[in-house]
């Protein structure tokens, strides 16, 4: 289980440490940086897939993506006392992400610092570089118990004596060393860690349209992960129903729809979500489901993966819900945390104080104050300390 995310120098998120239970919401005003969070651990996760610059890239390039106000907030800008305004660049430019785990011996922590190119001659001299990349155990301190570390172009693993060897010396800029530099033999900490954020799991993108993908007949295949957009909606309710937990999936459909049960219709290998209603005569189909319903079933079946993942992260799963799914969604969540580790980020008010009661839950409001994201409350994070380039 993750304890901790940090943020540095990322949108609004000048720098954040914000503490993770078994179930972690987010929520607090439009504009409060809930979304920025969100981005943010998704790439960490892309990191494990070589793709943190790519990522970037999309999101307009580092530049883009950088903290724009001041390096340093004064007591006095806080106050009101004195404007806010620049001062002249005392550190580098960088966006720095890392996570802490549990205090066990399984438990790995990771940080990643990029910045930009000193002098560069090529025509992708905006491409951000990686600067030192850490993995460590335990909390990220001034002297973590280091397993491995990235240094420019140099990788550096611990033996069994804890000392440093190098592993990889010739590592390029824009490639990570969890994905090019694991290996089980000589760094099997990063090969660890590179198969942990693999396993996590993000829904932003639910498609519930008249043209989504959930709403059409396909061919279906075993599946244990539901996909980002729920294109394979009837293929994984029926995974569960076979290796998965049946009995949860239909107290789950009944908990949030009075009498109801859904079925999959199969013709020639093509499957259909299809709803059983009392009252009804035939069923009802994908297509005649209300976006709320399309939407409710789609978390029953992330919720419920036969294949749960170390961390899954949902955003906004209120949308399109009626109010009174809220609830059967609270306790859907809460179920599921005895399976994995859930992050819930939510505007729904009804959702966090749902989940706010709940043995091993947090909920962290987020407020701006002069465009930077903090915790309301000054809620209590462990320490950390960025590891120097």
């Amino acid at each position: 289980m993750l304890t901790a995310i940090a943020v540095s120098g990322y949108r609004s998120l000048r720098e954040i440490v914000v503490p993770l239970g078994r179930v972690t919401v987010i929520t607090g005003p439009n504009g409060a940086g809930k979304s920025s969070l969100y981005r943010a651990l998704r790439l960490l996760a892309d990191a494990a897939q070589g793709r943190l610059v790519g990522s970037l890239a999309i999101e307009g390039g580092l530049a883009s993506t950088l903290w724009a106000g001041p390096e340093r907030i004064s007591r006095e800008m806080r106050a009101g006392a004195v404007p806010v305004e620049g001062t002249v660049r005392r550190e580098r430019v960088a966006l720095r992400l890392g996570f802490c785990g549990a205090g066990d011996e399984d438990a790995l922590g990771y940080a990643v610092d990029l910045g930009l190119p000193v002098t560069t001659t090529s025509a992708f001299g905006l491409d951000p570089e990686y600067k030192v990349e850490t993995v460590f155990s335990g909390p990220m301190r001034a002297r973590p118990v280091v397993l491995a570390e990235r240094r420019g172009p140099m990788v550096r693993v611990a033996d069994d004596e804890g000392r440093l060897r190098v592993v990889a010396q010739h590592l390029a800029p824009f490639d990570g060393m969890l994905t090019h530099a694991a290996d089980p033999r000589g760094a099997p900490e990063l090969l660890a860690l590179r198969e942990r954020l693999r396993a996590f799991r993000f829904y932003d993108h639910l498609r519930t349209d008249p043209d989504a993908p959930m709403r059409q007949r396909r061919v279906g295949t075993r599946t244990p992960v539901l996909s980002g957009d729920g294109g394979d909606l009837a293929a994984e309710l029926q995974t569960i129903r076979e290796i998965g937990d049946p009995r949860a999936l239909d107290a789950a459909i009944a908990d949030a729809f009075d009498g109801a049960r859904v079925a999959i219709d199969i013709e020639a290998g093509l499957f259909e979500t299809v709803m059983r209603q009392p009252g009804l005569l035939r069923p009802l189909g994908a297509r005649e489901l209300s976006d709320g319903t399309m939407r409710y079933l789609a978390l029953v079946a992330a919720l419920l993966s036969p294949r749960p993942p170390a961390l899954l992260v949902l955003n906004e799963p209120e949308t399109s819900l009626h109010p009174d799914l809220i609830a059967p969604l609270a306790r859907l969540v809460l179920a599921a945390s005895d399976r994995a580790q859930i992050v819930v980020v939510t505007h729904s008010a009804a959702l966090a104080g749902a989940l706010a009661g709940a043995p091993g839950a947090v909920v962290h409001r987020l407020e701006k104050s002069l465009g930077e994201t903090r915790i309301a409350g000054g809620a209590d994070a462990p320490g950390w300390v960025w590891p120097k380039r």
